[in-house]
Order: C-alpha cells, then structure tokens, then sequence
C-alpha cells in the first residue's frame, strides 16, 4: 500500500502539468500492477516451472511453439479479466483533452489502448494511444510473411496444428511482443526518443526507470532543458533527478495529477 500523496507535492507537480507545452508519459509495469496483471512469471500452475528466460525466446517458440502459445494464452485470459484503472484512463483523457501528449510503454498488455477507447467515446482515440516499445500481447506477427495484426480471440494450444495461424499466408504467427535476445524497434525508439527531447516534462510512471533503452527517455528530457515527475511508491535511481517525485500508487495519484490539467485543454 502506498502512502498519502503529499498535497505540496502534489500541487507542484499539477503546476508542472498544467504549464508544460509537450509532455511525455513514460509507464511500466507498476502501473499495470495495480489493475491486478500478473507479474511476467506466473504465479501458479504450469508456469511456476518454467522461468521466462525459457518461454519469451525466439528459440523457446522454435522448440515448442504450443508452450508458448499456452503461457500467451494464459497471460491474455487474466490481463483482459483486469481492464485499465484510473490511472490509465486519467492518462487516456490528458491525451486526448489537450494536445502535445504522448504516452510510451514498456508494458505489453494493451491497457493504455483499451483505456483510450474507452474514454473517447466517439472520438479519434490516436492521441492516446501509446508507442508500445515491448509490442503487444494482443497483436501477432507472422513468423513468415511478417504480417502484424489485432489478434485477441482466445488460443486453442491443445496442438500445434490448432494454434493461431496467419490471415495472409496461413502459416504460424507468433505473439507481437519483444523476446529476451531480440532488438527493438528501431523506428519506435526513434520515435520516443525524439519526443523526449522536445518535451517539456516527463511524467515517468509505475517504472523503476532501470530497463534500456528506455530508462534513457527521462533523462533526454531532462538534457534539453526539460524537467521530470516520477509517480512511484517506492524511490527509484531517476528520484533524485526528478522535479517531484510522488510516494503514491499510480491509481490513486495518477487521477489527482492530471485532473485539473486534463480539463483545461
């Protein structure tokens, strides 16, 4: 449990938000953690023996693409039962109320986009839809046309022959995510990276801002006479950087953070 967010903080960082001209978002797994996504090794079952170093493999999926595909399939069940929270939507709004917002992931669990559709309404949701640097647990790509799509229909992995194929060329797809020992998108990371160095601010949240290269966008930011918000309840290495640092769960200060400034565009 996180601690009472600080009202003087608080406040000082909402002035941030409210004066910057361009801000980036930047979120990771604490944020999802809070609308009850299992962690990356599953807690139960099957998948208590296997570490994910043996199933998000370009050659775990070469070996035994069912395994796989079932510890997909298991992963998509439960983040698709736990739906975004405030936090993600308070994100979603701020995005789509005022310009110059872009949201950037490290999560590949989809919420950020679940959550813009569903606070746009019958709006465009685009602007806050987020540059997802891991990929996407609910795109596949195919693994020999290269065919990337929306795949969320449910995995039957009772046999290879059974497991989902591409709508293309009908051969395996494999989920659109970034395996240990595969490179990011290049054309993604420029994308953040450019965004980091012309905002204004960097709201960085539920990230421990360790993994590269996105632990970098914070402090590219920072380098271009940007300033930092950090949302965590715990310190982390980009605190004492940081303008504000918010000792509160995302979904409680999230919400509080950008109300005033969502509304204002």
């Amino acid at each position: 449990m996180g601690e009472i967010v600080d009202e003087r903080e608080l406040e000082r960082a909402r002035r941030l938000v409210g004066e910057a001209g361009r801000i980036l978002v930047l979120t990771g797994a604490g944020i999802s953690a809070e609308s009850g996504v299992p962690t990356f090794r599953g807690e139960e079952g099957l998948w208590r023996r296997y570490r994910p170093e043996e199933l998000a493999t370009p050659e775990a999926f070469a070996r035994d693409p069912r395994l796989v595909w079932e510890w997909y399939g298991w992963r998509r069940e439960r983040i698709a039962a736990a739906g975004p929270n405030p936090a993600h939507l308070a994100l979603a709004r701020l995005a789509l109320d005022r310009g110059g917002v872009r949201i950037v992931t490290q999560n590949v669990d989809d919420l950020h986009g679940v959550a813009a559709a569903e606070v746009a309404g019958g709006r465009d949701p685009g602007p806050a839809l987020p540059l997802e640097l891991h990929g996407s647990i609910f795109r596949v790509r195919c693994t020999a046309c290269a065919e990337r799509y929306a795949h969320r229909e449910p995995v039957d992995a009772r046999s290879r022959e059974t497991l989902p194929t591409c709508r293309h060329c009908g051969e395996l797809v494999r989920p659109d995510v970034v395996w240990f020992g595969e490179a990011l998108d290049e054309r993604l990371l420029a994308e953040a990276f450019g965004e980091a160095a012309t905002a204004d601010l960097c709201l960085v949240v539920g990230t421990s801002a360790v993994v590269q290269p996105a632990a970098s966008l914070p402090r590219v930011t920072l380098d271009n006479g940007g300033r930092i918000v950090e949302v965590n309840p715990e310190p982390t290495p980009l605190s004492a950087l940081a303008e504000v640092s918010l000792r509160a769960p995302a979904a409680e200060a999230v919400p509080r953070l950008t109300g005033e400034a969502g509304r204002a565009g």
